[in-house]
């Protein structure tokens, strides 16, 4: 760790920015708007109240594009997020969004282990995934990826994941274990390195994009940058691009644009 770098500052998004209580109210809003219209089938996935995941059809039978959300592991669920399958319904290609058990009343392993068993779940239905994802989403979208799927379950293909595309992700958990987010986590060094994509075998194939809005904290833009030129080295497809104009929470309103430069590459990886 790099004692000169004040992580509490650098990881506290909502400090970051302060209106983020009228962007998540209207990320509700608008994904409650969206589900009027576009009914999502819900798919369970594990026992829990919160092993489901909301999935949007559409008439490609394609890969089927998965966004996981963030909130720091300890937050918000799917259901404030169908409005992001909207830039991607409107082109034909059917959308899942997972919710999952929170910190601190399940670990992150146990969470990386819940986002598996969607997959798995997913998997029955005979396509493969690109899995997007926000923040702490980024985080486990990264996970899928570098995931040895035939290791995990015998049924499963190597390719079931084919793209990561994390927005804002973060890879390295080790920053956070002596931050204020943390308190929920109970993270200590050892669990937090176990936990981070960033340190785990590179994935054998696909690709991964890691994007970040632009007025991110400069540890946002490290975390991205370094899996980048990590994985990259190991010969994976990788991709760095900055969301002009985005803070932490206004990074993800692309999904929801048909026209947006993020919806064209999640369209080009979900169609190639």
């Amino acid at each position: 760790m790099n004692a000169e770098v004040d992580y509490e500052v650098e990881y506290n998004n909502r400090a970051r920015v302060p209106e983020n209580p009228s962007l998540i109210a209207g990320w509700a809003k608008d994904a409650a708007a969206y589900r009027q219209h576009h009914s999502p089938r819900s798919m369970p996935y594990g026992p829990g109240i919160r092993n489901r995941i909301d999935f949007f059809p559409s008439h490609h039978d394609g890969p089927i594009v998965v966004f996981i959300h963030g909130g720091y592991w300890q937050a918000l669920d799917g259901s404030s997020f169908s409005h992001l399958a909207g830039g991607l319904n409107a082109h034909g290609i059917s959308v899942a969004i997972p919710s999952y058990d929170l910190c601190p009343a399940v670990s992150v392993d146990a969470i990386i282990r819940q986002m598996r068993m969607a997959s798995r779940e997913l998997a029955r239905l005979g396509r493969p995934l690109v899995i997007s994802g926000h923040s702490a989403g980024g985080h486990l979208a990264a996970c899928m990826l570098a995931t040895d799927w035939p290791a995990y379950d015998a049924s499963l293909p190597g390719d079931l994941v084919i793209a990561a595309y994390a927005i804002s992700g973060l890879f390295d958990l080790g920053p956070l274990v002596e931050t204020s987010i943390n308190k929920a986590l109970h993270l200590d060094h050892a669990t937090a390195r176990a936990a981070s994509p960033m340190f785990w075998n590179a994935p054998r194939r696909g690709s991964l994009d890691a994007v970040v809005g632009e007025s991110e904290s400069a540890e946002y833009f490290r975390q991205s940058r370094t899996i980048v030129d990590l994985w990259g080295a190991a010969g994976v497809a990788t991709r760095f691009g900055t969301i002009p104009n985005a803070n932490h929470f206004t990074a993800i309103a692309p999904l929801a644009d048909p026209s947006s430069a993020m919806v064209s590459r999640l369209k080009e990886l979900a169609t190639r």
